[in-house]
């Protein structure tokens, strides 16, 4: 297989594993068994591209030709490598974790949910393997469309009011926003192809890259920057692999790694420094880091939760972005894959929770780590993980994100991103300690753990948190790859 011909398998093999799903649809098995060798399949396309990219290869390929300068058209680098390999490889443990979770929660649809989450991980490759914006634009539409379905999927009028707000916001700012900034850059550069060093030429205003940057920065919606965040708890209706779709794999990080491709690849670190564009959306992205933390400690429904904590974590991988300096794009860069292990544990944790114990509140979950010791204790590695201590894999992006911010003088950054770390103790430790060592308020005698497809896919996810402290070379050495 050569690496062109893996590019387009890579958006093939989950859209034909979808329309599997549907012709399986009537046998349930087989239905999930098409999902889960789809998944594997994917993981080997995408591993065959890593030795190229890790050689130094930039492969790439033209699908269609439309005006000049804007081929809607494929290409692999060592960031969109890294994005790839996260969310093809999460995608097979979520899906061992839906079919525990679907089953023992007897969801409705269970056929279209698999058919539209394929859907949604052939638009995340895409964006992970877009060769210009044009094309990136066109495949980040497509995830927010193909995700409408998950986050509506229980049909409730609740359900379908977080879909109005998820897709009203996301449309927006992309149409509003992102498609300006499109627009006005394609005619200022006759171009939108991802180079390095970033397209504009040289005597550009400092005025027109500012205004263009923050367009960019506010309309990638998907990012969560406040005031534009709030489509992410509104999604919490969803059922929980949906939501650790959104917050792990595809969506939110298909959102920041699309500001990092925009800083690194349209504008280039030196345009953003040189013209100052990143100075007040510094301030903003720390901004929402505190104050989505803050609101995450008032929130008792833990999945709202972890959607506050996905908000602030995410202003971590923008800050590294708009630092625009080579720190800062490595902190970014490996925050996507670390914080991706990290949440994704910590929303199966509340799946089976629910599942098992049929719980929703931090309040109601007093003594419950005695009957669900394995998931409370993928808890407490996943929250170890995102606030960053060591054995735990979030520590080594937090590490060159706070070096990035001593390098660039900017202590007031350092001390958001140290405030942060305070606060996700506060508002994720309560849960495990209250799991483990409150005394339970009613009989939960009758509890047991998730089935066996959960607990087994929080054991995974939960293993790489400290796995990737030991052994964070792959996502470290992409990271580093961007500048060679």
């Amino acid at each position: 297989m050569s690496p062109d011909q893996a590019l387009i398998l890579a958006i093939a093999v989950p859209a034909l594993g979808a329309l599997g799903v549907v012709l399986a649809g009537r046998w349930p098995n087989l239905r999930e068994a098409v999902t889960l060798v789809t998944g594997v399949i994917l993981v080997l396309v995408v591993g065959t591209l890593l030795p190229v990219i890790m050689a130094g290869g930039r492969p790439g390929v033209v699908l269609i030709e439309t005006l000049p300068g804007l081929p809607i058209a494929l290409g692999a680098e060592p960031l969109g490598m890294l994005f790839a390999l996260v969310a093809s490889f999460l995608w097979v443990v979520t899906s061992v974790y839906s079919i525990g979770y679907m089953r023992a929660h007897h969801e409705q649809h269970q056929t279209r949910f698999y058919a539209a989450f394929a859907v949604a991980m052939a638009s995340t490759m895409g964006v992970a393997f877009s060769a210009n914006m044009f094309t990136l634009f066109l495949f980040y539409e497509a995830l927010t469309i193909s995700t409408y379905p998950l986050v509506t999927h229980a049909g409730t009028e609740e359900a379908r009011r977080g879909g109005r707000v998820y897709l009203g916001i996301l449309l927006t700012t992309s149409i509003v926003f992102q498609l300006l900034a499109i627009g006005w850059t394609y005619a200022l550069t006759g171009t939108l192809d991802f180079t390095r060093g970033g397209v504009f030429p040289v005597g550009t205003p400092a005025m027109t890259i500012g205004i263009l940057y923050a367009l960019f920065v506010f309309g990638i919606g998907k990012a969560a920057v406040m005031p534009f965040h709030r489509w992410l708890p509104a999604a919490m209706v969803a059922p929980t692999p949906v939501s650790a779709l959104l917050h792990a794999v595809a969506v939110v990080k298909a959102g920041v790694f699309t500001v990092l491709k925009v800083t690194i690849y349209l504008f280039g670190l030196e345009t953003v420094t040189g013209s100052g564009a990143n100075g007040w959306l510094l301030y903003v992205a720390a901004a929402t880091i505190i104050l989505a933390s803050l609101v995450a400690m008032t929130k008792d429904n833990l999945k709202a939760r972890l959607a506050y904590s996905t908000v602030s974590q995410l202003g971590y991988i923008v800050l590294g972005a708009l630092l625009a300096t080579p720190l800062g794009i490595l902190g970014g860069s490996m925050h996507i894959a670390m914080h991706a292990f990290a949440k994704i544990t910590l929303f199966f944790g509340a799946g089976a929770i629910l599942v098992a114990a049929h719980k929703t509140e931090v309040s109601q979950l007093d003594g419950l780590g005695r009957r669900m010791p394995l998931t409370f204790a993928a808890f407490t590695i996943g929250s170890l993980s995102i606030i960053g201590v060591p054995p735990f894999a979030g520590m080594w992006s937090k590490w060159y994100l706070a070096l990035a911010t001593i390098d660039s003088g900017r202590w007031v950054l350092l001390a958001a991103l140290l405030l942060s770390s305070l606060l996700n103790i506060a508002y994720l430790l309560v849960i495990p300690v209250r799991g483990f060592f409150r005394e339970p308020k009613e009989d939960i005698s009758h509890v047991e753990e998730a089935p066996t497809a959960c607990v087994l896919a929080m054991s995974i996810t939960s293993a790489a948190c400290v796995g990737f402290f030991f052994f964070p070379d792959i996502f470290y050495y992409l990271a580093k790859l961007i500048f060679r």
